[in-house]
């Protein structure tokens, strides 16, 4: 069974300097039935004008990854970590007993448009910890490549959750297929262009919550961008 999120009914927040849309429910937007997926809590996809961005800020037990689409974002946090993000880089972040980051628009002069997700953890009280790596446009495309995993497996990001993420570029007739473990669920979200999964057309911005399906079959693409999470089977995150 799939069940489409489409990408305009999404919650948004439009600021000067930023513009968010928010598949699940997070800050001002709230809706009952869009509290998260399994232990998936938050996907915002996230605009963020020229040297602008968000200040310093605290976390604790959660498991947050950034994907940048497009532009540089730069990364401070309380562990003396600095870094910038550019596309095609995964950031993971494990806030543990807490950590304070902030993330700006690396350039003066260009939007920097990225992805953060949200992931409730399977162990509270650990170690702050920060993960990133590029993942190719060569590596993701025609295929599904493991780009977050619970054991770091063909060179992932080890993440604290029985979760898995991959990410893929497909275009014309390229193909892939995902194989769930039995009573598994899923969540689709496409990062640009279309595509369809197990037949159903999504475009930019979609998700769809998978349940009750062996495979996930995804083809058809047109400059398609997309993230799949392999998830546990239950309905919202404990958290």
């Amino acid at each position: 069974m799939i069940e489409v999120r489409s990408a305009q009914h999404r919650g948004t927040a439009n600021f000067d300097w930023l513009f968010s849309r928010h598949t699940f429910s997070f800050g001002s937007y709230y809706d009952p039935r869009q509290s998260g997926f399994s232990d998936l809590l938050v996907i915002n996809e996230d605009i963020v004008q020229a040297g602008k961005g968000f200040g310093t800020h605290p976390h604790r037990d959660m498991e947050i990854f950034t994907y940048v689409i497009d532009g540089a974002l730069e990364h401070k946090d309380s562990m003396g970590t600095g870094s910038v993000i550019k596309t095609g880089d995964v950031q993971l972040m494990t806030a543990g007993t807490g950590i304070a980051h902030s993330e700006f628009n690396h350039s003066q002069s260009e939007l920097v448009h990225f992805l953060q997700i949200w992931l409730v953890p399977d162990k509270q009280g650990v170690k702050p910890r920060y993960q990133q790596s590029h993942f190719s446009q060569t590596e993701k495309q025609g295929r599904l490549r493991l780009i977050i995993s619970p054991d770091g497996a063909e060179g992932s990001l080890y993440v604290y959750q029985d979760v898995r993420v991959y990410a893929g570029c497909f275009e014309a007739d390229e193909r892939a297929q995902l194989t769930l473990a039995d009573k598994r669920y899923a969540y689709v979200h496409v990062v640009r262009g279309m595509l369809t999964v197990n037949g159903v057309v999504l475009n930019e911005g979609d998700g769809a919550r998978i349940r009750d399906e062996s495979q996930i079959d995804i083809q058809q693409g047109h400059n398609a961008e997309v993230l799949v999470f392999d998830l546990r089977p239950q309905e919202q995150p404990d958290h």
